[in-house]
């Protein structure tokens, strides 16, 4: 473990948790770990990983900016399960033509499950942005990718985190959906 990985990770978690909690504040917090993670990921040869980072950092400064605009940041919303499953077969159709493609033209360390990561991470993270529910469960399955793929790395630190992050995701799933139930309930009420 460096000093890079350890960084990385407090911001990272600290965002993530944020970001369970529905708070605004996941935005900054995501964007300073992303930075410190390019560079790690660099060093570790898992260039779509980088690809990534540079994309939630992006994707954080339109995050933070939509949702300062919003009046009330507790609305979550639930998308259609038809929708849902075109943009997982989209994602996956994505991670295994970006795998390939890493796979012939890189000297990139598992670039399939890299590219999982990778793909299914902008998904989640643009589901996220808007407040969809289902983004925790794409959160889910890149966690229960990234654990191994980071230990075979020998990035221990960063693989144990991602244990958390599995475990913050499913209390993400909970709380958003009391959020959403309780929008719910509350508009039955006003009716």
């Amino acid at each position: 473990m460096n000093y890079l990985e350890f960084f990385a990770n407090l911001t990272t978690s600290l965002s993530i948790f944020l970001a369970a909690k529905n708070k605004i504040h996941t935005w900054w917090t995501g964007i300073l770990g992303s930075i410190v993670f390019c560079f790690l990921f660099y060093q570790s040869k898992l260039y779509a990983d980088i690809v990534l980072q540079i994309f939630f950092i992006g994707s954080s400064v339109i995050g933070w900016i939509f949702w300062q605009r919003q009046k009330i940041y507790t609305d979550i919303l639930v998308m259609r399960a038809r929708v849902f499953s075109i943009l997982i077969a989209i994602s996956t159709l994505l991670s295994i033509i970006h795998g390939y493609l890493l796979h012939q033209f890189t000297d990139a360390y598992a670039p399939y499950a890299d590219s999982f990561i990778l793909m299914f991470s902008v998904l989640a993270q643009i589901l996220m942005v808007k407040k969809y529910l289902q983004a925790w469960f794409c959160w889910i399955a890149i966690n229960l990718i990234a654990i191994p793929l980071y230990m075979s790395k020998d990035l221990y630190l960063t693989s144990g985190l991602y244990v958390f992050y599995l475990i913050n995701a499913i209390f993400g799933i909970r709380n958003w959906q009391n959020i959403y139930r309780n929008k719910v309930t509350c508009n039955i009420a006003a009716v």
